[in-house]
């Protein structure tokens, strides 16, 4: 075992606080007095924020263990706690909070150990960027520099490290062929390996999956199946192997789209089974993609290396410099980057290190060929299975670069999620944070802000040149978008001093919503309003916006024609990549153009008849009290209709499979609305649809007990069920919340208590932790809770002992906004009516979140609802034959600690 280093150490936890001395002795110390120690010396700690929050310090700094393990080990995961570093560094874990602080003394002496080995698998680079870091005062420069040797030759910069993608010649289109059943059913067996468990459901779960691979017979006419398969299926690699089995024969590439990252991880690993990593000639079969904002920009990563960042930012690049050079992917989202990287350092330096804005110039980039969207991009071209999210096939599908790499062939997993997905595309939102976005793509830095933004005139600098016409738009497009807000915007509003037409237009919304607001304006909740009976001086504002507008969409319209006649007449030194450039160019003004369009028609409509195909409404934004956005908004009533055309239309087959795609109603499952729900309806397609029941034992693993004695509005009552109900379960408890203050009121109640008693509690919107490094604490010890909202419902997977409960506050009720009111009014005339629409809308969370619950065979637990009142309509939505009691708090805290058992037909409703 590593000798501990010689340097203080601390450690909090909501059990207390303790100090361990360099001379090796440690004692509980109170919080003033840690926060007095870290102020005297640097201090090994792990997670600064984390600790600095439950210090009650926010400037507390030190010796961050998980900086030194990012500069170490980078693009390695780390479950950012005492066990998880101990586990990476192959330490002995700590059997108590007292025991920690000589764990960080240990791990930062192992870590010591590894910089010095020679079979150091990351040392490349490793003391350029110690040199660096040193000049910006990383604090642990000094510590590490004696253990990091100069090496012989000088160390290659990171941008003539990284690989070039290559050019690859257009892929054909796809062989038409159809796949026989039996063939589906050996190449599943061949997937599945022999002596795996035959299982009937996902058999012919597989078969059903194998007819969207049909050659269609006519156009606009996909081939469309609905799956309903139950946890336990195995439905992934159901739709893998006729996937695969057609992409092999037919030459071509299979869409395999989710909601979540989980389920991407998870894919990446089970595709595997049918493809190998690489193929011989190097290409990889099986591609990951995500939108332009979830990779590394290396231009933004220059400049911030180059001094675009300052302070510890700076740190920051330099530490994503260092994974840069090892990561698979250069995915910084849900990638090989820790998720916990970003949250040390507490600013969106992440987000400043991706192409969040749009930005990017193409070919004109010098670090164009080592690009990783562009490589991403390309591979996904010559890929047989690309794994994609929702809104990413959605957006390719709609204003994708290359038709030729448009999707065809698409499996939506998660399929309950695509109605949201949609509802998101394709809706329109003017407000103040994106108007100030689009005058930053045109017009570029102002008042000597310092990064790399620019703005059209310089990323088209050299066309301007040469085509005196295309430079007359930039210029006329650059003046017409000083009308749009700037910096201050917000504050300006705040004291009624709006500047300019789009301005002028967001002080007359911030000042209707406000005075139509009935909800007593309660600090941390946005606000809105409808957009009937408007003030004439907001119909008088937006129609002077529309014109500001337009004079921005015209010129961008000339400039994309001026563009595309540059392509048509190229002049000699237009070279291939300027070409690239110009391309790119010209589809990131076909989407400003798209955006620009879409407002127009938003304000068009302000002060006139309503269109019954979309809801519009006004709000503003806020968080903690604090404004952070104003403006209108549009959705369509059913985004399954533009969904239908740019999505279905083009497509040859499309699977929506997921295991809550239709509602369970008293009458059993929904297929006319799930269809409904999957915009073939409005190509007057009737799809296919097949259900494949879980083979869970839900009877005998699962119970859902509905407490009937906690008072609605009773934070302490509910604060204590929660306490009561992680005691009995020994941890392990995942709390689900429908409004972040009930969850941290409950969170601040009880935390210190659970932790005494060795039960750790995390929470969203608490630690600052992200969301998807909050699960992994969670899934790594089986004795820590997790209270969350809307992101863990289903965005969680679990299996195993770390989570055995599932406590739910209270009915999932949907928030009653605009958009609801309007899409529940649209129901009116269906079964079910309005009514019936929230039951679906209820009864899938609840579905969603028992499935959080049972995930494998050997998986058990208790599925709680505290409420007084819960409707019997709502069972439904658990499994057939799963028991639901109805008791007191005292009957479910003995029913948790004794764990899942047989109940009695007395006892239960029907499920």
């Amino acid at each position: 075992m590593s000798e501990p280093l010689p340097l203080p150490a601390i450690h909090a936890s909501h059990a207390g606080t303790w100090l361990r001395d360099s001379n090796g002795s440690t004692r509980g110390c109170s919080k003033g007095e840690a926060v007095m120690a870290a102020a005297d010396t640097p201090l090994l700690l792990l997670n600064a924020p984390l600790v600095a929050n439950r210090l009650g310090y926010p400037d507390l700094s030190g010796l961050d263990l998980l900086e030194l393990f990012a500069f170490v080990r980078p693009a390695r995961f780390c479950v950012p706690t005492p066990k998880g570093l101990a586990e990476a560094l192959d330490l002995a874990v700590p059997d108590s909070d007292d025991e920690v602080p000589l764990l960080l003394q240990r791990a930062a002496a192992r870590m010591m150990e590894i910089c010095e080995s020679t079979d150091w698998a990351e040392r490349d680079v490793a003391w350029s960027t110690l040199q660096s870091l040193a000049r910006l005062r990383w604090p642990w420069a000094q510590v590490l520099a004696p253990h990091v040797r100069k090496p012989e030759r000088a160390e290659k910069w990171l941008f003539s490290r990284l690989p070039e993608w290559e050019e690859a010649p257009e892929r054909a289109q796809p062989q038409q062929v159809a796949l026989d059943e039996l063939a589906v059913e050996g190449h599943l067996e061949r997937l599945t390996g022999e002596g795996a468990e035959k299982r009937e459901g996902q058999r012919l779960f597989a078969r059903g999956a194998g007819s969207v691979f049909a050659p269609r017979a006519q156009d606009k006419r996909p081939h469309v199946l609905l799956a309903q398969a139950g946890t336990g299926i195995g439905k992934t690699l159901g739709y893998l192997a006729p996937a695969s089995l057609w992409a092999e024969r037919s030459g071509g590439t299979v869409w395999v789209s989710t909601y979540t990252k989980n389920l991407q991880r998870q894919l990446r690993r089970e595709s595997t089974r049918a493809w190998p990593e690489r193929r011989a000639d190097g290409s990889r079969p099986v591609v990951v993609r995500k939108g332009r904002e979830n990779y590394l920009c290396l231009l933004n990563l220059e400049d911030a290396l180059q001094g675009g960042f300052s302070g510890r930012p700076a740190i920051l690049a330099q530490l994503v410099a260092r994974w840069a050079a090892y990561s698979q992917d250069g995915d910084m989202i849900g990638g090989d980057l820790p998720g916990w990287l970003g949250t040390l350092f507490r600013k969106r330096g992440i987000a400043a290190l991706t192409d969040q804005r749009g930005e990017c110039v193409y070919a004109g980039c010098p670090h164009y060929r080592k690009c990783f969207i562009e490589r991403s991009a390309r591979a996904s071209a010559q890929a047989d299975l690309v794994i994609a999210n929702h809104a990413l096939v959605m957006v390719n599908a709609a204003r994708g670069r290359d038709h030729a790499q448009r999707p065809t062939r698409i499996v939506f997993d998660e399929g309950h999620h695509v109605f949201d997905a949609a509802d998101s595309t394709f809706s329109a939102a003017l407000t103040g944070q994106e108007t100030i976005e689009l005058r930053r793509w045109i017009v570029g830095p102002e008042r000597g802000n310092r990064g790399r933004r620019r703005g059209l005139a310089a990323r088209l600098a050299d066309i301007a040149s040469y085509d005196e016409a295309g430079g007359e738009a930039i210029k006329a497009a650059v003046a017409a978008a000083q009308d749009l807000p700037s910096d201050g915007w917000l504050a300006r509003l705040a004291d009624g001093t709006p500047m300019g037409p789009l301005e002028a237009l967001l002080a007359q919304v911030r000042a209707t919503t406000y005075a139509r607001d009935e909800s007593g304006q309660e600090a941390g909740y946005g606000i809105e309003t409808e957009t009937a009976s408007l003030p004439g001086e907001l119909v008088e504002a937006a129609g002077t916006a529309a014109q500001a507008l337009a004079a921005i969409r015209t010129p961008l319209m000339k400039l994309a024609g001026r563009l595309e006649a540059v392509m048509a007449d190229a002049p000699d030194w237009l070279d291939g990549q300027g070409r690239a450039r110009i391309e790119g160019a010209r589809h990131s003004l076909a989407w400003r153009i798209d955006l620009l369009a879409a407002w127009e028609a938003l304000l068009s409509r302000l002060g006139g008849p309503a269109d019954a195909d979309f809801v519009d409404w006004l709000a503003v934004d806020r968080n903690d009290a604090r404004e952070f956005d104003i403006g209108l908004h549009r959705h369509w009533v059913d985004p399954m209709k533009p969904f239908a055309h740019t999505v279905l239309e083009p497509a040859h087959g499309v699977m929506l499979t997921s295991a809550t795609l239709t509602d369970r109603g008293e009458e059993g499952p929904d297929w006319p609305h799930a269809v409904a729900r999957s915009g073939a309806t409005h190509l007057e397609i009737a799809p296919r649809t097949s259900q494949s029941d879980s083979p869970f034992d839900y009877a005998n693993r699962a119970e859902v007990l509905i407490v009937t004695d906690i008072r609605r509005g009773d934070i302490a009552g509910l604060a204590g069920a929660y306490a009561r109900l992680i005691e009995a379960s020994d941890g392990g408890v995942l709390g689900l919340f429908t409004a972040i203050r009930r969850m941290r009121a409950v969170h601040g109640r009880i935390a210190d208590r659970l932790a005494r008693a060795g039960l750790p509690l995390y929470a969203q919107h608490v630690d600052p932790i992200d969301t998807g490094t909050l699960t992994d604490i969670f899934r790594d010890d089986p004795r820590a809770s997790l209270l969350g909202t809307d992101a863990l419902r289903d965005g969680v997977d679990v299996p195993g002992r770390s989570l055995r409960c599932v406590v739910m506050e209270s009915v999932p009720w949907p928030r009653p906004t605009i958009l609801h009111r309007a899409r529940r009014a649209a129901a009116a005339d269906e079964p079910g009516g309005a009514k019936g629409h929230d039951d679906r809308i209820i009864r899938a969370r609840l579905a969603q979140a028992f499935g959080r619950l049972i995930r494998t065979r050997e998986d058990a637990g208790h599925f709680v609802v505290l409420s007084s009142a819960f409707p019997s309509r709502f069972l439904s939505a658990f499994p057939d034959g799963t028991p639901v009691i109805r008791l007191t708090l005292a009957e479910a805290l003995q029913r948790v600690a004794h764990g899942v058992h047989a109940v009695t037909g007395s006892e239960t409703e029907s499920a």
